[in-house]
Parts: structure tokens; sequence; C-alpha cells
């Protein structure tokens, strides 16, 4: 019935669209819901007529943000009550993957990109005790990994926040929760996508070694992408990551990559022999070494002869 009355309200105006009576009237919305936000908790009325606001205006949110953003960090003050933070980052997840035709509709998220990534988002994902508490940070997990798979965060804004990013979220990869763990791993591919190359060596070697960690995770899942993260990592080594000089940490890599190409999953073992290869052309030689090394330990030799195969194959285009 509501949805009706707005129906009727913008035609019996004369507007062209929906749109156009959110846009006559969300100045006044805004500003009449900031005037009591300080007195939310999730069961206010103010907090469900924020979220109709903010979803069904669309785009003309996006004409807003000045208004907005202020409100959200209020709401999402880590002392405010829980289940509210809760109710507001599922919301701002939803527009953030639909980021262009929600927030980012005029291209301004940028010029609200640092508040809302290290004053809304950043202080809900630090580590505190109990279940509720272990929920917001699942909850802003996924909140983070709509920012950067809907476009609204560009590489060069990405590169700047890194250094406080990335801590928070190779910190959410030793979560109690599978799908915090699991939305900690697809946070850092697609930030290894986005800015991979783009990275100091010392930034990515911060990285593979908790990533690692995750290839014994008690989910499937957990290890199946946290493997296509290290495939991502490997694939971002690029001319300014010296091989030689950090030779110990491409040891490490793969050495415990080949424990995990003997898995007992053949599904494993040929997501591994696929990562494993996409790391042979950075250091062909250490790589050839560890591979004959752990050869005729593993139960079938079949998948070290390919990589090996692999890594002549390469040597020989190289010549």
């Amino acid at each position: 019935m509501a949805e009706q009355s707005i129906v009727s309200l913008w035609k019996v105006q004369g507007l062209a669209t929906v749109a156009d009576l959110y846009r006559q009237h969300m100045d006044q919305l805004l500003q009449w819901l900031s005037a009591s936000q300080k007195t939310w908790t999730s069961y206010s009325p103010q907090r469900l007529q924020l979220q109709v606001i903010a979803t069904q205006s669309g785009p003309v949110i996006g004409e807003f943000l000045p208004l907005l953003m202020p409100l959200l960090q209020n709401c999402l003050d880590p002392e405010r009550d829980p289940e509210m933070r809760l109710h507001i980052f599922t919301m701002l997840s939803k527009l953030l993957l639909d980021a262009t035709h929600t927030l980012d509709s005029q291209g301004r998220f940028c010029e609200h990109l640092d508040v809302f990534l290290l004053e809304l988002l950043l202080p809900n994902l630090v580590w505190k005790a109990g279940r509720t508490a272990a929920a917001i940070r699942t909850s802003a997990l996924s909140c983070l990994l709509a920012l950067l798979q809907g476009g609204a965060i560009t590489p060069s804004q990405l590169l700047v926040v890194e250094e406080r990013l990335s801590p928070q979220v190779l910190s959410a990869l030793e979560e109690d929760s599978q799908l915090s763990r699991l939305l900690a791993c697809r946070s850092l591919s697609t930030l290894l996508k986005l800015i991979g190359p783009g990275l100091h060596p010392d930034a990515l070697n911060n990285i593979y070694p908790e990533v690692l960690k995750r290839l014994d995770d008690s989910s499937e899942e957990v290890r199946g992408v946290a493997l296509r993260a290290l495939g991502l990592w490997l694939a971002s080594l690029g001319k300014d990551y010296n091989s030689q000089l950090y030779s110990q940490h491409l040891e490490v890599l793969f050495q415990q990559l080949l424990l995990h190409l003997d898995d007992p999953d053949s599904r494993v073992q040929d997501t591994v022999l696929e990562v494993l290869k996409t790391g042979s052309g950075i250091h062909p030689a250490l790589l050839k070494q560890e591979v004959e090394a752990v050869r005729d330990k593993q139960r079938t030799p079949v998948y070290c002869d390919q990589l090996l195969q692999h890594i002549h194959s390469l040597r020989q285009d190289t010549v």
C-alpha cells in the first residue's frame, strides 16, 4: 500500500519518475532522520525508514552523500547498538554491489571514501570478544567485498589506503567464522586483481604467509579461494619484485604448495598445479629444484612431472 501511495503521489504531482519524488524531498528526509539518529536502535522505525529511502531512491541517494555519510558514520560507531549496525552494513552491501546506480551515481563517492573506509568500515573490523561482535565483523567484511567488487573504489584510491586496510583483512583470515574467512580471502583476491602489480614487494610479502595457512582450512571452499588468491599473488609479482633477493619467500611458498600438490583430492591437485605454473616463470630454477626434491616422496609423480615439463618448456621458449 505504501509503494502504491508513492506511485500515486509522483503521478499526481506530474513528476517523470519515482526518483524525482525522492529527489524533491531527499534533503528534508535525511535531515529529519539525522535529528533523531542518536537514539536509534535496531527496533527504531527510523532505521527502517533510512533503509527504504536509501534502497528505493536508486541513483538519487548518490546526489546526497554529504548528508548521508555523517548519518552512516554515527549509526556505525562501534559503541552503537550492534544489531542496528548489522542492518546498516547489510543495506550498504546491497548498495555498493550496484554502486554506479546508487551511492556512486554521480561519481562523487570517491570524495567520501576515506571516511567510509577508515571511519565506518575498519573500526568495525577490530577484534572484540563475543558472537555479536563476530557477526558485525562478518557483515563489515561483506560490505568491504561489495566495495571492492562494485566499482566504487578505483585502483589508485585503493593503493593509498592498502596499508591501513590489509592488516585488518589478513587478521580476519583467522576468524572462527567460516564465512568471515571466506569473505577475507575473496577480499584479498579482489585487492590483488585491482592493485597487485602496483604493491611494494614488502606489502606483497606480508600477504602470502597468512593466505598459505588457509590451505589447511577445515572448509574446502575456503581452501579453494585461498589457492586462487595465491595464484593472483604470484601473478602480481612484476619487475619490481626481485626473485633472487626474495628467494626465501618464494622457497617457502613453493614448498608449501608442493605439499598440497600431493593432496588426496584431485581437484585440489589440479588447482595447485595451475598456481605453480603461474609461479614457474618467476624463479624457474628454484621451483625446479624444489619439485625434484619432493618428486619421489609423493604418492604419484604425475603432477610433478607435468610441472617439470612446463618449466622445461618455458626455458625452451626463452632460448
